[in-house]
């Protein structure tokens, strides 16, 4: 693999950081980052998974830069956002000892950047951390802008806070170990650049989204340096959500109120849920006459090639009740007035925010969408 490094910035002021796309960051990653320390312990948090396969490549490039490494273990899945895994990482950390002006790494997916990320935006008040994301999900979405959380029985990312990272390094190289289920959850997250604000990003994924999946590397440098630029400028432009971001949720309305009733497992992965979600809110936008049934149908054919689910019949666990999703919605964090927010599309690359949905719409929708009424 080619050994360019592409660096994208996130340029918000007062909290502004780098991310670096490339091959060989892990084996580089000591040098990279022991300017960043004020003191020599380096805390990395990462699951049995990650630290079974990547663990010694991560710790023997610290070490080498004289940093001392302690490495703190969680369960792999979904499962470890909560309080409990919350508790578990908060307590380590304290027991070895860290200072507020210390640094924490998250090594891993999602989940372990979303928790490891939460926990240094409360821990101390407030400490820095360092994502190194090792899928690809996590490179092109949740390592990127600060958004931290645990979910609860109530719904997914609901106990969180903003906290941005000071620096992210997104391997290119390590995502030839995630299985392929794994590399078609971040094509999810992917392909969602390209449907919310970007048509001629989507052109291309249709005509090389395979390339991507199969890892060969430059389509794979070009999708998520890509989509690392779209995140960053809005982030940027709206850092906590208030407008122009919430267009990132795009198919996470629909997609997190299906894991809510799947009870966060392995029956549908986040990026299958993205990828069911994007589906929906583009067929959603067919029904109600907002888009052309052209584009409709090339965003659920383009999800589709790449694996992911498109109707809830693809689903095991149904069928899903119409009300129980909808009641799963209305948890969604863009819900304002007890009103349902979705993001919805005029077309391919024409995202926008849909305040006030008509729930009555909504159920009739879901039903022909094969939800029980």
């Amino acid at each position: 693999m080619s050994v360019l490094v592409r660096t994208v910035p996130v340029a918000l002021e007062g909290r502004a950081y780098e991310v670096l796309i490339g091959s060989g960051l892990i084996d580089g990653a000591g040098s990279r980052l022991v300017p960043l320390f004020k003191r020599s312990l380096a805390a990395v948090v990462m699951d049995e998974t990650v630290a079974g396969l990547h663990g010694a490549r991560l710790r023997a490039s610290l070490q080498g830069a004289g940093l001392t490494v302690h490495e703190i273990i969680i369960p792999p899945g979904e499962a470890a956002k909560s309080f409990a895994g919350l508790e578990h990482v908060c307590s380590a950390l304290l027991d070895l000892g860290l200072e507020r002006s210390d640094l924490v790494i998250a090594f891993g997916g999602g989940v372990v950047g979303d928790l490891t990320g939460f926990a240094a935006a409360i821990l101390k008040r407030g400490m820095d951390f360092i994502q190194i994301p090792t899928t690809l999900l996590a490179q092109v979405d949740s390592s990127v802008g600060g958004k931290t959380a645990i979910d609860v029985r109530q719904g997914k990312n609901l106990i969180g806070a903003f906290h941005q990272p000071r620096l992210v390094l997104a391997d290119l190289n390590i995502l030839a170990t995630l299985p392929a289920r794994e590399r078609v959850c971040g094509y999810a997250e992917v392909i969602k650049y390209g449907l919310l604000g970007d048509a001629a990003f989507f052109d291309w994924l249709e005509a090389h989204g395979a390339e991507v999946l199969a890892g060969a590397p430059e389509a794979l440098m070009h999708a998520v340096a890509r989509s690392v630029e779209m995140k960053a400028r809005i982030v940027a432009e709206d850092e906590r959500e208030a407008g122009a971001r919430a267009l990132l949720n795009l198919g996470h309305t629909f997609g997190h109120a299906v894991e809510a009733l799947t009870g966060f497992g392995d029956a549908i992965k986040h990026g299958e849920a993205v990828g069911l979600g994007c589906a929906l809110a583009f067929r959603f936008s067919r029904a109600l006459g907002l888009c052309p049934g052209q584009d409709a149908e090339r965003a659920v054919c383009a999800l589709a090639a790449a694996g992911l689910p498109t109707r809830l019949d693809d689903l095991s666990g149904g069928p899903f009740g119409a009300d129980a999703l909808i009641s799963a919605m209305r948890q969604d964090k863009k819900a304002e007035g007890g009103a349902l927010t979705f993001i919805l599309a005029r077309a391919i690359g024409e995202a926008f925010v849909a305040k006030g949905v008509d729930p009555g719409d909504l159920h009739d929708f879901l039903v022909t969408e094969g939800a029980a009424p």
